[in-house]
């Protein structure tokens, strides 16, 4: 009920670009979420949008998260990427040549990680609870098997993984930081890069109390290619043999009326 009436009222003010939030405070408006634990639940959070579409011309995104909470306490919001598997290569001289001579593969991990928080997480948090809830980077499932790998060469083929996915923006090393207005109301934002992974992604926001959480809440959010770009990224995954004759062809008669061109001219 809470994320609705703010969501409907978001959207009122979304146009002239209003704080949604900032208005909700300015009036007095926080009152309205000071409510028994009858009538609501320790937290309530929804997202501006629930779906970034990715364009010809996308060069990123941000996404606004708000919410409140009906009691004192720290608010952790954990925004998760679908799972997919890594490969890390490692490089070294062979007869003079730099060229790949180890590989390792990573399975099943967060394709996009970021975290927002109201204070840094090992404080405001168990260790106990970062690990059940999967919160931070060492409990998000980088760990290699002993099969493949184990102590100092398990660790450095983790650096390496992270090093890879921090400088792409899709892992964001530093807290976002979690903005209350008033005691009840409150927003944070996060940022999705240019080569975000598409698919769906979950929103995770917990309320904690003494480091451990007395309410959470998840909402999905949907990153997906639209238009032309979706059509051919579909058509190139479905009809790969295809995709890649007819990505020769235009290329070659491309060439040829270049050709053409400069020979006339």
């Amino acid at each position: 009920m809470i994320s609705l009436v703010i969501s409907l009222v978001h959207r009122l003010f979304s146009v002239s670009g209003i704080d949604v939030l900032k208005v909700l405070a300015a009036v007095g408006f926080s009152s309205f979420f000071v409510l028994s634990a009858k009538e609501s639940k320790a937290i309530e959070a929804d997202l501006s949008s629930h779906l970034v579409a990715i364009t010809a011309g996308f060069s990123g995104d941000r996404i606004l998260l708000f919410g409140s909470i009906n009691s004192p306490g720290e608010v952790i919001v954990v925004v998760r990427g679908p799972d997919t598997d890594f490969k890390v290569q490692r490089k070294g001289q062979v007869a003079g040549i730099w060229m790949n001579t180890a590989s390792m593969k990573f399975e099943s991990v967060p394709s996009f990680y970021s975290i927002a928080s109201t204070g840094p997480i090992e404080e405001i948090s168990s260790s106990a609870t970062r690990a059940l809830n999967a919160i931070g980077f060492d409990n998000i499932g980088l760990e290699l098997p002993v099969t493949k790998a184990a102590g100092k060469l398990a660790d450095s083929w983790k650096d390496a993984l992270l090093r890879n996915l921090l400088r792409s923006g899709n892992y964001q090393l530093e807290n976002a930081e979690i903005v209350f207005l008033g005691e009840h109301l409150f927003r944070t934002e996060f940022e999705l890069p240019a080569n975000v992974p598409t698919g769906t992604y979950s929103v995770s926001v917990y309320h904690l109390r003494d480091g451990q959480i007395i309410d959470a809440r998840t909402t999905p959010l949907t990153v997906s290619k639209i238009g032309v770009e979706a059509e051919i990224y579909d058509y190139a995954h479905l009809h790969s043999a295809m995709y890649g004759v007819i990505a020769i062809v235009i290329a070659l008669v491309s060439g040829w009326i270049g050709h053409l061109i400069f020979r006339k001219g």
